[in-house]
């Protein structure tokens, strides 16, 4: 059983909005904190945005502050990304993450679970 399965990416104009979806079993959900990382070609994995298990505590990188929302429904084993104002820079495979931890964290050796990715491609 996939533990994280994103939905959403796209191809969307400078400007437009997406959302994202990562779904979750129970286990890899149960608890934790989750989060957004993102790699585009030839650049490491990068840190988007994480959130807490009780969804009361939320990280941005600065670059989509502001611009990006994530949020998660417990009940449905979900968490969100909403990305509006998106740029050409924006564009990279998309990774949902799960850490066994109720805290959030920033380094993407620090989550146990992690999707198999969304693209996002924003043309100028």
């Amino acid at each position: 059983q996939v533990p994280l399965v994103e939905s959403g990416g796209g191809l969307v104009q400078a400007g437009g909005s997406l959302r994202l979806s990562c779904a979750a079993s129970g286990r890899t959900f149960s608890n934790g904190a989750m989060g957004w990382f993102r790699q585009a070609p030839g650049k490491e994995r990068e840190f988007v945005a994480s959130i807490n298990w009780r969804g009361t505590y939320t990280y941005y990188i600065d670059s989509v502050q502001g611009r990006f929302t994530i949020s998660r429904d417990n009940a449905k084993n979900t968490v969100y990304l909403q990305m509006n104002s998106l740029k050409p820079e924006d564009t990279a495979v998309y990774y949902c993450a799960a850490r066994q931890s109720e805290f959030t964290d920033t380094s993407p050796g620090h989550y146990d679970y992690w999707g198999q990715g969304t693209q996002v491609t924003v043309s100028s």
